[in-house]
């Protein structure tokens, strides 16, 4: 892969708001390329600041005008391809004021996905499974204009740290009262 040909073709995906791609699109892009001579590329370009790696197998473009905000949720919706994803638990119950505690490097999904930790220029994403179905997860969730993940309620969250065992000591007792009790996970 050239410079010229990734300036190029990374400037069209931005266009389309793009900017974070996994390994397996970079490829597409670039069909007549090697594996062994992909990776030494990729290595290059990252080296000479034309992407970035921000997980395994995931870059951004950090030239990208289409960049927001958001860019660790479309890290994390990257890292879970064909998952429905969702930011919950801490991270949406302090944007709600529930919690008085502001996760400030770190961002709490609830995926159908595997649970893991995944550490990011962006901050940690930490993956939590649920065994709820798509269906339910879209009556507990909603969109927000402008993000990549849907958020969930805030009774959904609630229920979700409840449900996990996470710590609920942070919670206002008002609200903790007005959530439903046992349901799984």
């Amino acid at each position: 892969m050239k410079k010229i040909e990734l300036i190029k073709k990374l400037a069209e995906l931005d266009r389309r708001g793009v900017h974070v791609m996994a390994r397996r699109d970079i490829e597409k892009l670039f069909p007549d390329e090697g594996e062994k001579a992909m990776e030494k590329s990729l290595q290059r370009m990252v080296a000479d600041g034309l992407l970035q790696r921000v997980a395994k197998g995931l870059y951004l473009n950090p030239s990208a005008t289409s960049k927001n905000r958001w860019v660790a949720e479309e890290i994390a919706k990257a890292l879970r391809p064909g998952c429905l994803s969702y930011v919950s638990l801490e991270s949406i119950l302090s944007e709600y004021g529930v919690i008085s505690q502001i996760p400030i490097d770190r961002m709490t999904v609830m995926t159908t996905g595997k649970s893991g930790v995944v550490k990011t220029p962006f901050g940690t994403i930490e993956f939590t499974h649920t065994k709820r179905g798509v269906a339910e997860i879209v009556k507990r969730t909603m969109l927000a204009k402008g993000r990549p993940l849907r958020i969930a309620t805030k009774q959904a969250a609630i229920r979700d740290l409840l449900r996990v065992g996470r710590n609920a000591n942070m919670i206002e007792r008002c609200e903790l009262e007005d959530a439903p009790q046992g349901e799984d996970a």
